[in-house]
């Protein structure tokens, strides 16, 4: 895909959402770090519900360490998968007081090494909570990018180094968020919205759909 097509997809993406932010609430990184694993096959609204009460609680590495799963999965037991995620944040707050100094490490080696830590997670925390650039490709950002045909890929990861190649890095980190929003509010899985879709005219899957 040429240049062209890019800048004017993210010129129009940045008319419809300009200056995004994640949705997830957090106060540190580690709170990010929490409220992503969380954020798993589930809302960002609904994580926001359960850290609202969580974090009133427990703020630090040290303070989810010395939980157990059982006391950890009662907090969190209305997102999906929550038995693996309080294990997980668990075991992960233990590395981070033993191995980090209760800190949550900037560098995507040493975040993807936490338990419950992959590829999305850890690239949402260096670009969210230490401002590096970072695309992090969840289900809606791999969908809408390979349907306007920003990427031609069939894993998160190809995905992103598809991303990464054409889009300037000093905009990885918003386009990541136009890219989500994109996709919950228009590019959606099921019934997505073509016809109101401001970047029709560019787009690979609206073309196959013989508009």
């Amino acid at each position: 895909m040429g240049n062209n097509k890019t800048t004017a997809i993210l010129r129009i993406l940045d008319e419809l959402y300009p200056n995004p932010q994640t949705e997830l609430n957090f106060e540190t990184p580690f709170q990010l770090l929490v409220a992503t694993i969380l954020s798993a096959q589930t809302t960002d609204r609904q994580v926001n519900a359960i850290t609202a009460e969580l974090f009133r609680k427990h703020a630090t590495p040290r303070d989810f360490a010395v939980l157990t799963a059982k006391e950890l999965e009662r907090e969190i037991k209305s997102c999906g998968l929550y038995k693996n995620k309080a294990k997980n944040i668990i075991t992960a707050s233990k590395l981070l007081v033993e191995k980090h100094d209760s800190q949550v490490p900037d560098e995507f080696a040493a975040l993807i090494a936490l338990p419950g830590v992959g590829r999305k997670t850890a690239n949402v925390v260096l670009a969210n909570a230490f401002g590096k650039d970072a695309i992090a490709v969840d289900t809606h950002v791999f969908r809408v990018s390979n349907r306007l045909g920003l990427a031609a890929a069939e894993t998160t990861e190809k995905t992103e180094e598809d991303l990464m190649k054409i889009i300037p890095s000093s905009d990885w980190n918003r386009a990541h968020h136009w890219l989500i929003f994109h996709g919950r509010r228009v590019c959606r899985a099921q019934k997505p919205k073509c016809h109101e879709c401001q970047l029709r005219d560019y787009c690979r899957y609206y073309g196959k759909q013989g508009n």
